[in-house]
């Protein structure tokens, strides 16, 4: 009987031991892991909403400008009075008729400034560009995932990684959409109607790329116990910050972008026939391109596999509602005026694979 309550006492205090070990193992343990980080952006592009310094209703001097630039510029359906004949197509046959080439044009082929007169200018002063807009590439990085546990299947992940270089992939493109009315020096008020190419989107391989940091927080359940079963799925649930540094426009873009601002600053300054031309202004237009921090919900379903006591393997899938805005402003450095304010919502809405290795202490 002595021997029984011996061994008993010895089993009680073993198992009191054992007990707080394992508890004390199940209380604020961490475990880092890394591995495979691949990104898939479920987003659709968002048209552009752009406006410009021009107001609706400018009036601004023509000028000298090529036959080209003022006949595309008036509306093609616009009929001369009594007739069934348009303006443009008047217009056209006038100014190309031999003998009145001394009349209508100067030295250098331009259609005069005193036939030309002045116009006045709507709808550039905003406008939503449909069909157009920015979409995220898929990427992939190194991920790295921290975790606090509060106890056995409660834990804190902080999901993270190296930022990745995000190529911004370009949709259709983006026209100015002209209208108003040519008050001519020969007497004649003629419709103006023109979508004046500003730039494609849609033709390039990127029309951006971002450094993104995405760093997340989550709140975890993991099914089963430590110790006991190998397998043990997952569910979570947090929030995710967004940032993008390092925005580089695609060359072109940008300097299309520039172009459009001289545009803008040749109407202001009375030469719509040098905007319409595509001339340099008296400005120095330069683009900037930002976008907004955002914070949105990510939810995962994942599963770790234990090697031993400490090593695991971790595979995870995870979504976040994410959405930021693209913002791209063409400036006048001389002056500081803004020119051309363009905006676009980008959905990015990420779902996220990780593979991984894992170690607990």
């Amino acid at each position: 009987m002595d021997i029984f309550k011996s061994a008993t006492k010895k089993l009680l205090i073993v198992s009191l031991i054992t007990l707080t070990q394992i508890s004390h193992a199940e209380f604020k343990r961490f475990s880092i892991s890394a591995g495979w980080l691949h990104v898939m952006p479920q987003g659709n592009a968002n048209p552009f909403n752009i406006n410009t310094a021009v107001a609706n209703g400018t009036n601004s001097t023509v000028g000298a400008i090529s036959p080209n630039g003022f006949l595309n510029a008036l509306d093609p359906s616009a009929k001369v009075p009594d007739t069934d004949q348009t303006y443009k197509d008047t217009l056209t046959q006038l100014i190309n008729m031999p003998g009145l080439e001394e009349l209508l044009k100067d030295e250098n082929g331009n259609v005069k400034p005193e036939i030309t007169g002045s116009a006045t200018v709507n709808d550039l002063d905003r406008w939503e560009s449909r069909g157009t807009g920015l979409e995220a590439d898929d990427v992939d990085t190194l991920g790295l995932m921290f975790n606090y546990y509060i106890n056995d299947n409660v834990s804190l992940q902080l999901i993270g990684g190296i930022p990745p270089k995000v190529d911004i992939k370009g949709k259709g493109e983006i026209f100015a959409p002209m209208s108003g009315m040519a008050h001519t020096g020969i007497g004649l008020d003629i419709p103006l109607l023109q979508d004046i190419p500003i730039t494609t989107l849609g033709n390039k391989s990127k029309a951006a790329t971002v450094r993104a940091w995405t760093p997340a927080l989550e709140a975890q359940y993991q099914f089963g116990k430590s110790g006991v079963n190998k397998f043990r799925p997952y569910i979570g649930a947090g929030l995710m910050y967004s940032h993008f540094s390092n925005i580089k426009l695609n060359g072109q873009i940008k300097a299309d972008l520039i172009s459009a601002g001289h545009m803008i600053q040749n109407v202001l300054d009375g030469q719509a026939g040098a905007a319409l031309d595509g001339k340099s202004s008296n400005a120095n237009p330069f683009v900037r391109v930002k976008t907004t921090d955002a914070i949105a919900p990510i939810i995962s379903l994942g599963a770790t596999y234990d090697f031993t006591s400490n090593w695991y393997a971790v595979a995870s899938v995870s979504y976040a509602k994410l959405n930021n805005r693209a913002n791209i402003d063409v400036i006048d450095s001389k002056t500081g005026k803004q020119l051309i304010h363009a905006s676009t919502k980008v959905d990015i809405d990420p779902l996220i694979t990780y593979l991984g290795v894992g170690y607990r202490f």
